[in-house]
């Protein structure tokens, strides 16, 4: 590839972490942000700092078509993450969530066929198109739930669970999955789609509304009370970063072969753990108790949702290699050195 790789919503978590893949390869990559969440600045810096003119930033949002022609007009590739990221936000605003997610993908598929060009897109979409999972049955363990199906438990849920949109986030999200895969096939674009369970790691500055494991050690290592919305028995399979921007870059490599096909992404049976496992620990790395309050579920959570990633491994070879606690363990180190963490009161030992 001659040009360089479009990101959109480059300086953000998942983001920085795959323009500093291409980055290390030599590779210029236009980094396309409208740096709108917390935290995207620096990331910005940090490439910047890291990898000075190749990263070529553009300041803009999904809204403006004519930025988008500019960005795409000699991109070899492209990336496309940025997107309005939290359930909470679509619920009280919708019509933005769908003029970001939904209109904003349309913008960009556009961008690309204007070129004439068969240009490469990736998309990065949710586990959250497949709804509740309401026809799931569960089970409720100790500390978790747990599918009834055996062969849920052992794999998770693949690629043929049907859709079911719920929230207008959902529904954003679930609109741009489809119309990327559909350019693929009307258009012959080539274009994937990866459906993301719960991403974390290093350039992650987590909110109670996204991000939630970061969000969690921010919180424990301030010392400041963790709000869980239900019961904190509903379980994720968390995948770090440096295993998402891998997948990402094994999708592109073979993009010709895998155009046109979704693939579920994360950390599968081997990382599936719930919110009370996590937050336990976090215990562990910080060393103390956490204040943890409870409220209501949020509407459109799942209970349950572990990613069969068995396509995306059988396509592409790739495999998640970082365990969750691992995982935890970077990010918390991370944190301590990229974050002021204000001094705390004596430990409260558990």
């Amino acid at each position: 590839m001659s040009g360089p790789v479009l990101i959109t919503g480059g300086s953000g978590f998942i983001g920085s972490n795959i323009a500093d893949s291409f980055l290390r390869d030599g590779r210029e990559v236009i980094v396309f942000d409208n740096l709108s969440r917390p935290g995207v600045e620096q990331n910005l810096q940090w490439l910047q700092a890291r990898h000075g003119a190749r990263v070529r930033p553009m300041r803009a949002d999904l809204r403006d078509s004519t930025a988008l022609r500019e960005a795409v007009r000699d991109a070899s590739e492209v990336v496309h993450l940025a997107a309005q990221t939290a359930v909470t936000t679509s619920l009280v605003d919708p019509i933005d969530d769908f003029e970001v997610n939904a209109r904003g993908t349309i913008n960009l598929l556009e961008a690309v066929r204007a070129t004439g060009r068969r240009i490469p897109v990736i998309f990065a979409s949710t586990n959250k198109v497949y709804g509740c999972l309401e026809d799931l049955e569960m089970a409720e363990a100790a500390d978790r739930y747990v599918p009834a199906d055996e062969d849920v438990r052992a794999k998770g849920i693949g690629e043929g669970q049907p859709l079911d949109f719920h929230t207008p986030y959902g529904c954003s999200k679930g609109v741009a999955d489809q119309y990327v895969l559909d350019y693929a096939r009307s258009y012959g674009l080539p274009a994937a789609v990866l459906r993301m369970s719960c991403i974390y790691g290093p350039r992650q500055f987590g909110t109670e509304d996204q991000g939630w494991v970061a969000h969690f050690l921010i919180r424990a290592l301030e010392g400041t009370p963790i709000s869980i919305y239900g019961d904190g028995k509903q379980v994720r399979d968390i995948l770090h970063v440096s295993d998402a921007v891998a997948a990402y870059r094994a999708v592109l490599a073979d993009i010709d072969r895998l155009a046109g096909r979704a693939f579920n992404l994360g950390g599968g049976p081997m990382n599936a753990v719930s919110l009370v496992v996590v937050l336990r620990e976090i215990e562990r790395l910080v060393d103390r108790r956490l204040p943890i309050s409870h409220g209501e579920w949020r509407q459109g959570d799942q209970h349950y949702f572990v990613a069969d990633t068995t396509r995306l491994s059988a396509e592409t070879g790739w495999q998640a290699r970082m365990g969750w606690r691992d995982g935890l363990a970077d990010l918390a180190a991370w944190l301590r050195a990229n974050r002021k963490i204000p001094a705390l009161p004596e430990r409260i030992r558990a």
